[in-house]
């Protein structure tokens, strides 16, 4: 962020910080408001979103190829299910282009050895991702990154195998659904209401699952230190709501006004799937640099100077560069 940075210690404000959001008076949270939309700027969001889509591009293709090397246990059926339920989110083009891929995989056939390279380079890949969006959490509440190699890497690899976990069960919960919600639902002893009821409430729990995602982002890659986990707060809140909206409007304007595809040729939908992409990375900084903006306000209300910077107290302090030294007035990215 781009305020000077305050001598002394970061981020230790006085003892009568508030200790929810709920706590601060409804002018703060205009403030709080006003500069989410200044730091979102001034934070280059942008360009940290079009890096995290990168990566996480890096990972579609390879996690496809797992899927369909599997797909002799879990059966064709549920990749498709898994495909129309893509399709009912992503823009159209988005859809059509992994449909293709997914065919072409399907065509080519695949073994065990593929499978599992296929695992291990997905894995790395979207490791890649969080170790971008730690630079970018740490750009966000401009604070420098002082956890050693040691810790980083066993960070970045168990959020990735938890979001993979995650992810499957997201998989699972997707396809639970008409004959074989019927038939799972006989053999538990459930009745058919049971079993529409599901067909409902199965979206409120992806939710959840997207909103844990989000919230372990949030928690775990930015060198900040946390009072504990937050289950709940509200940037993460307006992250999932605002991709929800966006996600459907670029759906909407992709099928009636976009020209991509007279624009860009045959990679029309290319830059659809990372237009998408990027958006969604923005949705998912700007939560964060709300609840980051909510971390501000309740310093501020302690008595922690507004300007001054760092105002979060890292998990692990970095070591004092001689060259730069903290208390000279310049910013630096985290």
């Amino acid at each position: 962020m781009s305020a000077a940075r305050a001598a002394g210690a970061p981020g230790k404000a006085g003892p009568g910080a508030p200790e929810t959001p709920a706590q601060l008076p409804p002018r703060a949270w205009w403030g709080v408001l006003k500069r989410t939309v200044g730091e979102f700027r001034r934070d280059n969001v942008a360009d940290w979103a079009a890096a995290l889509t990168y990566y996480a591009v890096l990972s579609v293709f390879p996690a496809l190829i797992v899927l369909v090397s599997l797909s002799g246990l879990v059966g064709q059926d549920v990749i498709s299910t898994i495909l129309s339920q893509v399709a009912a989110i992503a823009p159209q083009d988005v859809t059509n282009l992994v449909e293709q891929q997914v065919g072409n995989l399907r065509r080519s056939g695949g073994t065990g050895l593929v499978a599992i390279f296929g695992l291990l380079v997905a894995l790395w890949s979207a490791s890649g991702y969080i170790a971008a969006f730690v630079r970018a959490g740490n750009a966000i509440y401009d604070i420098e990154e002082g956890r050693p190699f040691w810790k980083l890497t066993p960070l970045r690899v168990g959020l990735t195998l938890v979001f993979v976990v995650l992810m499957a069960a997201s998989a699972v919960i997707v396809t639970f659904t008409g004959e074989l919600a019927r038939v799972a639902g006989e053999a538990l002893g459930f009745g058919e209401t049971a079993v529409t009821i599901w067909s409902y409430a199965k979206w409120p729990v992806l939710m959840l699952i997207v909103s844990a995602l989000v919230m372990l982002l949030y928690w775990a890659a930015p060198n900040v230190r946390q009072p504990g986990f937050p289950w709940i707060s509200p940037g993460g809140v307006l992250a999932v709501l605002l991709w929800i909206v966006v996600s459907l409007g670029f759906a909407v304007y992709v099928a009636n006004f976009g020209s991509y595809n007279k624009t860009y040729g045959t990679l029309g939908a290319v830059v659809v799937f990372l237009v998408w992409l990027w958006l969604s990375n923005m949705a998912i900084l700007l939560g964060a640099e709300f609840d980051a903006e909510l971390m501000r306000a309740k310093k501020i209300a302690a008595g922690h100077p507004p300007t001054a910077e760092p105002y979060a107290e890292p998990r692990d302090p970095a070591e004092e560069d001689p060259g730069h030294p903290e208390d000279d007035g310049v910013s630096r990215l985290g």
